[in-house]
C-alpha cells in the first residue's frame, strides 16, 4: 500500500512539470489519486469508418488517414483552421474555431492520423469541428472490441496540457505497477453474497473495460463500496454522537399531554403516528440529545406529532420552539396550534420578521421569562435577542428550506436541546443517510382515515376554457379553488403567467364570486385578509404564487390549478398538490403546461 502513497512525479511519463499540472488542475498528488481519477464516459473505438460512409445519421465516427492541405481561413473573429483529411475513399474537412494558431503547428501532412468526432454538413460537404486527433500508432489497435476511456483533462484551448489520451497513457503505466499490491477492501462474505467482482478487477475494468458487461460490473462494485463505507462512517458518527452528547430526559408524560390526548385530539392517531411517537419517546428517555428527521407525505399528520412532542417537553418543565420557512406557514402553525390547544393551559406565541414592535417586545419578554410554552416563528427565532428561559425541544418544519447552520443555531438557544426536523419532500433512504447522516429517521407511511387519493390531470394551456367550466361547476357545489402562477408581474423577458394578470382575468370571468390574491410582496395585513377570506369561504378562488407551497391547510379547498407546471420541479409540484386532499372530499390537481412537454416533464 505504500506504493499508492508515492508522489505522482515519480510515475513513468510524468516528471516535475507534468506533476505540477496534475496537482494544480486535477488535484492528483499521489499514485492513489490518479488511480481514482475515473473516466466520465467511454467511446467505442473498435470500428473505423471511411469518409464515403459518413452520413447525417452518425453521431460520432472514427477515421484513419492522412492530412492534405492545412490552412487558415476567414478573418477576424471568424478565422478558423481547416485541414483536409484524406483516406482511401475520399476526403473531409477538419475545422478548429478556437485555439487554431496553437493547433496548426502540431499538424503535419503525410502522417497517418486517427480522427474521432461528430460529422456536420455544411456547404454541401461534411466536416468535423474540433475533432479528437492523434498520430496512428500500433497501440491504437488495443481499442479493437474495447471501449476507450475519456477523462477530465488539464488540456486548454491553447493545446497545452495533458489530453485524455495523455492521462490514459499514464494510467497504462500505473496499473501494471500497482496491480500486484492492491488489497481486497470488502470481506469475502460481502463480496460473494452481493455477487461483486474483486476490487482489483473493478479498478482495472473501470479504466480499461474488456467490454460493456464487465464495465457494468465494475461500476456496481465501486458504487457499492463507496456507499458501504459512507454508511459505516455515518454509523460511526451516530455512535460517537450518542456516546458524547447528553440530552434532557423527558420521562414524565403528564397533565398537558394526557389532557390533550383525551380531550383535544382532533382525530384518531394512525398506526404510523403512534409508532413514530414511540420512537421519539424512546429518544426522550435515553439521556442522549435527540436528532431525528420526521418525513411523511403532505397531510400525513406531522404537525400533530410535533405538537405532542412539544407537550412532552412542557410536561417536563421545558419550552419548545417551532420554526417554519415562511411567514404564512408560521402564522398558520400558530393559528392551528392555538385552536387545538383551546381549553388547555399551554401558552403559544408567534414571532416573524413583520411582527410589530410592541408585539415583538411582549413575545421576547414572555419567552425569556418562561411565560410562553411554545414559540412559533420564522428565521426571526434565530436572532440573538430571542432568548428562552428553558428550551428543551426545537422543531423545524420543512427542513429542506433550511440549512444545517440554521438547525444548529436554533438548537444552540439552550444546552443539549432535542431537535426534531420535518419534511414532506420524499427523500430516498440513501440520500437521507447522506444529507442527514447525524440523524435518526422516522417515516409516516399513512394518512388519517377518510383521506381520498388526489386525482391529477395534465392539460395543455389551450384547454383553459374547459378548466374554467369545471371550476364553475365545482364552486356551485361549495368547492374552494387554488390557482397557482409562477410570477408576480408580467415580464417582457418571460412568457410565464403573472399572478396579477391571472387575478384580473379570473375576476372578469367569475364576476359572481369573490377572488383573493396572495403573493410574497404583499404586506402582512393584506396577505392575512386574503387567506382568511378564502379559508372562511368568503372568496372562492385564491390566486397565488408558490408562497402557498408549504403547510397551508384549508380542508374545504379541493381543487388546485398549477399553470406552467412544466417549469416547476418535482418537489414543488408534490408540495403544491398537497394543498388539496386534506379532508374526506374528492380532490383534484390540474397541471397546465404551456410549451410542448418532453417525456421527462410529463413523467414529472
Amino acid at each position: 500500500m505504500e506504493l499508492l502513497e508515492t508522489s505522482i512525479e515519480y510515475l513513468k511519463g510524468v516528471g516535475p512539470k507534468r506533476a505540477e499540472l496534475l496537482k494544480k488542475e486535477l488535484r492528483i498528488f499521489k499514485y492513489k489519486h490518479l488511480l481514482s481519477h475515473f473516466p466520465f464516459r467511454y467511446v467505442d473505438r473498435s470500428k473505423y469508418y471511411t469518409t464515403k460512409e459518413i452520413n447525417g445519421e452518425h453521431s460520432q465516427v472514427q477515421l484513419r488517414g492522412k492530412l492534405g492541405k492545412i490552412e487558415m481561413a476567414g478573418k477576424g473573429h471568424k478565422q478558423r483552421l481547416v485541414a483536409e483529411f484524406i483516406d482511401s475513399e475520399g476526403s473531409i474537412d477538419l475545422v478548429w474555431f478556437k485555439g487554431a494558431r496553437f493547433i496548426k503547428p502540431t499538424l503535419k501532412p503525410n502522417i497517418e492520423y486517427v480522427v474521432f468526432g461528430k460529422p456536420n454538413f455544411f456547404n454541401n460537404r461534411f466536416n468535423i469541428a474540433h475533432p479528437e486527433i492523434s498520430i496512428y500508432e500500433a497501440e491504437n489497435e488495443q481499442f479493437s472490441s474495447k471501449l476507450q476511456p475519456i477523462y477530465s483533462t488539464t488540456e486548454k484551448l491553447s493545446g497545452f496540457g495533458l489530453s485524455s489520451r495523455g492521462i490514459e497513457k499514464l494510467l497504462r503505466n500505473l496499473i501494471p505497477e500497482i496491480m500486484g499490491i492492491l488489497p481486497e477492501t470488502l470481506s469475502t462474505s460481502i463480496v460473494e453474497s452481493n455477487h461483486l467482482i474483486s476490487s482489483k478487477q473493478a479498478l482495472k475494468e473501470i479504466h480499461f473495460p474488456s467490454g460493456p458487461e464487465l464495465l457494468q460490473k465494475a461500476l456496481v462494485r465501486l458504487k457499492f463500496e463507496e456507499l458501504f463505507f459512507l454508511q459505516l462512517q455515518i454509523l460511526r458518527t451516530q455512535l460517537t454522537h450518542k456516546s458524547n452528547v447528553k440530552g434532557f430526559i423527558f420521562d414524565n408524560i403528564g397533565t398537558h399531554f394526557n389532557n390533550f390526548y383525551k380531550n383535544n385530539l382532533p382525530f384518531e392517531l394512525t398506526g404510523a403516528q403512534k409508532r413514530v411517537l414511540k420512537e421519539i419517546r424512546k429518544d426522550f428517555g435515553s439521556g442522549v440529545q435527540m436528532n431525528r428527521l420526521l418525513q411523511g407525505d403532505v397531510g400525513s399528520g406531522k404537525t400533530i406529532v410535533s405538537l405532542m412532542c412539544a407537550l412532552m417537553a412542557i410536561d417536563n418543565g421545558f419550552q419548545a420552539a417551532l420554526m417554519a420557512p415562511t411567514e404564512i406557514l408560521a402564522r398558520q402553525h400558530f393559528a392551528s396550534l392555538s385552536e387545538m390547544l383551546q381549553g388547555t393551559k399551554v401558552r403559544v406565541g408567534v414571532l416573524t420578521g413583520s411582527s410589530k414592535t410592541a408585539e415583538r417586545r411582549e413575545v421576547l419578554t414572555d419567552t425569556v421569562q418562561g411565560e410562553l410554552d411554545i414559540l412559533v416563528g420564522t428565521h426571526a427565532l434565530l436572532e440573538d435577542r430571542v432568548q428562552f428561559k428553558n428550551i428543551g425541544l426545537a422543531i423545524i418544519d420543512e427542513q429542506h428550506r433550511f440549512g444545517v447552520k440554521q438547525r444548529v443555531e436554533i438548537s444552540e438557544k439552550g444546552q443539549n436541546v432535542n431537535v426534531l426536523v420535518m419534511t414532506a419532500t420524499p427523500i430516498p433512504r440513501s440520500l437521507a443517510l447522506t444529507a442527514y447522516g447525524d440523524m435518526d429517521i422516522s417515516t409516516l407511511t399513512e394518512k388519517p382515515k377518510g383521506r381520498k387519493p388526489i386525482k391529477t390531470y395534465v392539460l395543455s394551456q389551450d384547454k383553459i376554457g374547459d378548466v374554467l367550466n369545471s371550476i364553475n361547476r365545482a364552486i356551485k357545489n361549495n368547492a374552494l379553488v387554488y390557482w397557482v402562477c409562477p410570477l408576480i408581474e408580467e415580464s417582457e423577458n418571460s412568457d410565464l403567467i403573472a399572478v396579477n394578470e391571472r387575478f384580473d382575468y379570473l375576476k372578469n370571468h367569475f364576476k359572481n364570486y369573490n377572488i383573493s390574491l396572495v403573493h410574497g410582496k404583499q404586506n402582512q395585513i393584506d396577505r392575512e385578509n386574503s387567506m382568511n377570506n378564502f379559508k372562511e369561504g368568503k372568496s372562492k378562488i385564491l390566486v397565488a404564487t408558490t408562497v402557498i407551497e408549504v403547510g397551508v391547510d384549508i380542508p374545504d379547498a379541493t381543487i388546485i390549478v398549477i399553470e406552467c407546471a412544466e417549469r416547476f420541479g418535482l418537489a414543488q409540484i408534490h408540495q403544491l398538490r398537497g394543498r388539496v386532499g386534506r379532508s374526506d372530499k374528492e380532490s383534484s390537481c390540474i397541471l397546465l403546461y404551456k410549451t410542448q412537454l418532453t417525456p421527462i416533464s410529463y413523467s414529472r
